[in-house]
């Protein structure tokens, strides 16, 4: 793990709040100019301590009036066969984010859908007949009352 001074844990929770500060602003909030700022933010990026920006876009104002939260089995955790799982799941959109557990399932993944429909469409045709699949639990999204992306930092 990197080290990181105050200063960086500022930089980084005023990225991480709002990714669209200018230099100049960024500067100002943590007590720098803006020179050493923007060298302090791109080491920052150069040590991969900052991944790239996001626009954080809403869902259903773009059609995808569902969130689904799949559990999913697969009959072997050989490496090979669980990298062409993740690969798989890399190329449907669809798919947002995918993660390994451990325990009974094998991954959690968080798909949007536009519909149910839509999405038992998907879920019988991509999601299903993927590599190495034996069983997927899912669980529809009420509502969210927490999106809170990155990590806590003390500032």
């Amino acid at each position: 793990m990197a080290h990181l001074d105050q200063i960086d844990k500022q930089l980084l929770g005023e990225l991480q709040d709002q990714g669209r500060i200018t230099n100049v602003e960024l500067a100002q909030r943590v007590g720098l100019t803006a020179p050493p700022c923007l060298r302090r933010v791109r080491a920052l990026e150069d040590d991969g301590i900052i991944r790239g920006y996001h626009a954080d876009l809403d869902p259903s104002k773009l059609g995808f009036t569902i969130t689904v939260f799949a559990m999913v089995s697969l009959k072997s955790q050989a490496e090979e066969d669980l990298r062409a799982f993740e690969d798989a799941m890399r190329d449907l959109p669809e798919v947002r984010e995918v993660h390994m557990l451990n325990g009974e399932i094998d991954f959690i993944l968080k798909i949007v859908s536009r519909d149910l429909q839509s999405f038992q469409e998907f879920l019988t045709s991509k999601l299903t007949p993927a590599p190495n699949v034996a069983s997927i639990k899912t669980s529809l999204t009420i509502r969210t009352s927490k999106h809170a992306p990155g990590v806590p930092l003390e500032r």
